[in-house]
């Protein structure tokens, strides 16, 4: 699937503009990326899925949200990305065997992936979203029992739904399969990242496809089931190597300095976004990665 984004120039010319706003305190000693834990230094190889409009690969430029996030970044570290197209199970793997420096595009933080790889700060966060059927509404995870729900194969909804009370799940090996289903009947509801969901719904209005958001579990729900945990806004992540934590914290850095600087607010309208859904911590946040992979005192990047 494609969606139309500003042309290359025009992105090109915005990352440029994002690096030029940049200081110089962000920028590693001796430039050209050196000491940031790359496999070669200065290049920064990627492994990316098309997941527009997340992540698109167009020549040697990752388009979409992600690519924008991460090609800003990478011109204040001066590293030159290097992408390579593969499906998201090749994404978490070409990470936790070092093929790649990085994987960007709807990576999901969760305790049992942080055991293989590094996580950088959020650069957004997801709030719970569904592509259903026209005409029918879900709210919360009851009304989900003993429905036919999708999601694709390694995504953290996949535990989700397999939790809920008699619910049958479709796990498919992209996107497309989950919207082919939804469009068809096959399946009440599929899980999937928000922005995927509305420009599917731009794109295909002969699916018969509407975006509903699901009210977040509540603390009690997700104490009697963990699972629950990714039906509330989840943090998305840039995911690295074990082996690259200097190169971790240098993204993690730019990220912040993203959210304080108000581009990322600026590039999460650019594709549909709510700045306030996608960049606004929710209160339980901090206490998923304190002590886990981040200090006791740490604090997720908030508007």
């Amino acid at each position: 699937m494609r969606w139309s984004h500003l042309p290359g120039v025009a992105i090109a010319a915005l990352a440029l503009l994002v690096a030029g706003c940049g200081s110089d305190e962000g920028a590693p000693a001796g430039g050209g990326g050196a000491g940031l834990d790359t496999i070669e230094e200065g290049k920064l190889k990627v492994a990316v899925q098309s997941y527009a409009p997340y992540t698109t690969v167009r020549g040697n430029r990752i388009e979409g949200l992600d690519g924008d996030i991460l090609h800003a970044v990478a011109d204040r570290l001066g590293l030159e990305i290097q992408p390579q197209l593969t499906d998201f199970n090749g994404m978490l793997g070409g990470v936790q065997s070092r093929r790649v420096d990085i994987t960007v595009g709807g990576v999901a933080w969760s305790e049992e992936r942080q055991k293989e790889g590094l996580f950088t700060d959020p650069p957004y966060y997801s709030p719970p979203a569904m592509g259903v059927q026209s005409g029918k509404s879900y709210s919360t995870v009851d009304d989900l029992k003993g429905l036919r729900l999708g999601t694709v194969t390694g995504y953290v909804w996949v535990d989700s739904i397999k939790a809920i009370p008699d619910a049958k799940l479709g796990a498919y090996p992209n996107a497309n399969g989950v919207f082919d289903d939804l469009g068809s009947g096959r399946l009440d509801a599929g899980f999937l990242d928000p922005l995927l969901i509305i420009n599917q719904q731009k794109a295909r209005p002969d699916q018969k496809i509407e975006t509903q958001y699901l009210e977040p579990p509540t603390d009690a729900q997700v104490s009697e089931r963990p699972e629950y945990e990714f039906f509330r806004p989840y943090m998305t992540a840039f995911y690295l190597p074990k082996q690259a934590a200097k190169l971790e914290a240098a993204i993690s850095k730019e990220i912040r300095a993203m959210y304080e600087s108000g581009e990322l607010a600026k590039l999460i309208e650019k594709y549909g976004g709510d700045p306030e859904q996608f960049l606004t911590a929710a209160p339980w946040m901090a206490a998923m990665r304190q002590g886990v992979d981040r200090p006791a005192d740490w604090v997720p990047p908030s508007l």
